[in-house]
């Protein structure tokens, strides 16, 4: 009985395997961006209304978030997949998984928005609408901007966490990085080396969007420093001579 040579990581052949991963590789960033954006708009949405003094309102918005946070985003991925044609609404599936990836980040960023929120002093929205400020204004205007430097690093790490979770969308036949890689494998009999690629490739979009977040953290940091240095100082008054 002869033994198998061992099958070798061939270097060329995965360098000769990049071009086939475009498409999927933009696939992956479309997802990931499009979702993103769902999770900060839906997020803020779903922090004010969980914050909302109206108990008819914040109870239900903490309930929802509360579901979405203890089920896995990938049975949500397929109910999403399966249950939305049901009610007459058709999403293709990179639509369904978009909407999944955000639905499901959205009740984590609801909780990070929440946080900032809270740690901007109460007086400032009450004195803001004393000002006659509309409750919109006050909050994009006065407390959005104190409460969202402190934020970024949390949200940078939802945005990474959501890249990694892209893989998922395999699960309802949206060819992303992992699909193709497995397509690739499929034809060819070799699996190794497209997903030895497409690790790499999430490596280096992992650390560059770390990247980004932190230039972000330094450009609120700056803008901080200046808004401190512009801010006017209490002058001393001069000491009176006795007569």
């Amino acid at each position: 009985m002869t033994a198998t040579a061992p099958v070798r990581f061939d270097w060329q052949y995965a360098w000769d395997l990049l071009p086939q991963l475009g498409s999927a590789l933009l696939v992956t960033l479309a997802a990931t961006v499009l979702g993103m954006v769902i999770a900060i708009v839906l997020g803020l949405v779903l922090a004010v209304g969980r914050r909302s003094p109206v108990r008819a309102l914040s109870m239900p918005v903490g309930l929802l978030i509360e579901f979405v946070r203890s089920t896995p985003l990938l049975v949500q991925m397929y109910f999403l997949f399966y249950a939305l044609p049901l009610t007459g609404v058709s999403l293709s599936p990179l639509a369904t998984g978009v909407l999944a990836l955000g639905l499901h980040y959205a009740s984590y960023c609801a909780e990070v928005y929440r946080a900032g929120l809270e740690s901007v002093p109460r007086g400032q929205p009450e004195a803001a609408l004393a000002l006659n400020m509309s409750p919109w204004r006050a909050l994009t205007r006065i407390v959005l901007p104190q409460a969202l430097p402190p934020i970024v690093p949390a949200l940078g790490n939802y945005l990474i966490a959501m890249l990694k979770d892209t893989p998922m969308l395999s699960a309802i036949t949206v060819v992303e990085l992992l699909q193709q890689s497995k397509v690739i494998g499929a034809a060819t009999f070799r699996y190794t080396e497209p997903l030895t690629l497409i690790g790499v490739i999430f490596l280096v979009l992992s650390l560059l969007a770390a990247r980004a977040v932190a230039m972000l953290e330094r450009h609120f940091a700056r803008r901080d420093q200046r808004g401190a240095a512009r801010a006017p100082t209490p002058s001393t008054s001069s000491a009176g001579t006795p007569s």
